[in-house]
């Protein structure tokens, strides 16, 4: 919705600040939802930036909802970010809050955001949630920084009664973050605490960029079931068939439209084509979609059609969108 975050940002000083020219305006916001609506597509992920520094946030949302588009909205707890707000959020239709906590603890946390207090005030803003009757999702962007922190993770998250943990792994974008990304078999190690968590938590737990977590619970159902499973059809709590191109789409504030939101190749502007044209028919989410072009082990893998890599990974460590996964362990 918007690139715009000011932690310190008060409504006052927001109204003497410029907004972007390059944001989708109101009425074109009205209109992507327009399409979502058509496309029939499951949930709108609403974000940020600072999705609360846009003032039309609480007519696009009652707009969605008047259309039967079911929204999530990612808040930054900033000082925009009060009681007051997310009662008003829920009365616009609002169907699910996320926040972001990459650890269960302020140090782990704090030291990603770069900013002291973030952890205590992101907690802090979900019991509003809660009073209001508005699910919580929670976001944690996964690296060698936090993934001995799994454990602890679910605990909180148990304790916090989210109803779903979006697990995103890191795909870096600099030198910097190269340091950061798991190796395959610290990813399989998650996995690991994932699957066993999954089978007695009340929240789901899904994967972002992680779709080797799919052919992770599809060997562990196999194996309890002494290989009578076979079928990506059976893998539990996982969208099948989820990624970059298949079952998402991600819209950036000008309108451009991606295959993945960590993935930077533009299969074009909805302001100029219709997004179900640039879902269904565009060079970029037709190719991706296309198992055959992948190389290496990916391409030759048996169970490419349930997980097939996280291609924005294999993207920005090779250059090559079809690529093996380079954090995948599994044999061919």
């Amino acid at each position: 919705m918007t690139r715009f975050c000011d932690w310190k940002a008060t409504p006052a000083r927001l109204t003497r600040m410029r907004k972007d020219k390059e944001e989708l305006s109101t009425a074109e916001a009205f209109h992507l939802i327009q399409q979502v609506a058509a496309m029939h597509v499951p949930v709108l992920a609403l974000t940020g930036g600072d999705p609360l520094s846009r003032h039309d946030l609480y007519p696009i949302v009652e707009f969605a909802a008047r259309r039967s588009v079911r929204t999530s909205l990612t808040l930054v707890p900033t000082p925009l970010l009060t009681a007051e707000t997310i009662v008003e959020l829920k009365s616009c239709g609002l169907m699910r809050a996320a926040f972001w906590l990459n650890g269960s603890t302020a140090l782990l946390h704090d030291v990603h955001t770069g900013i002291k207090g973030s952890h205590r005030r992101a907690l802090e803003s979900i019991g509003p949630c809660h009073e209001a009757g508005l699910p919580v999702q929670i976001n944690t962007m996964m690296s060698r920084r936090n993934f001995h922190d799994v454990d602890s993770m679910v605990e909180l998250l148990t304790r916090l009664d989210v109803i779903l943990w979006n697990v995103v792994f890191l795909v870096p974008t600099n030198r910097e973050q190269l340091d950061e990304l798991l190796s395959a078999e610290q990813h399989e190690e998650v996995f690991a605490k994932l699957y066993a968590a999954s089978k007695h938590v009340q929240f789901q737990i899904k994967t972002s960029e992680g779709q080797h977590y799919q052919r992770y619970v599809l060997q562990q159902k196999m194996r309890e079931s002494r290989g009578r499973v076979t079928a990506p059809e059976f893998v539990p709590r996982t969208p099948k068939n989820l990624n970059d191109s298949k079952g998402f789409v991600f819209v950036n504030y000008r309108g451009e439209v991606f295959a993945s939101r960590y993935l930077p190749i533009a299969a074009g502007n909805l302001t100029g084509e219709p997004l179900a044209e640039l879902f269904r028919e565009s060079s970029l989410f037709t190719s991706l979609r296309d198992t055959s072009k992948l190389k290496g082990k990916c391409g030759v893998c048996s169970v490419r059609h349930v997980c097939g890599g996280s291609r924005a990974r294999a993207y920005a460590i090779s250059g090559d969108v079809f690529a093996e996964e380079p954090c995948c362990s599994h044999p061919i």
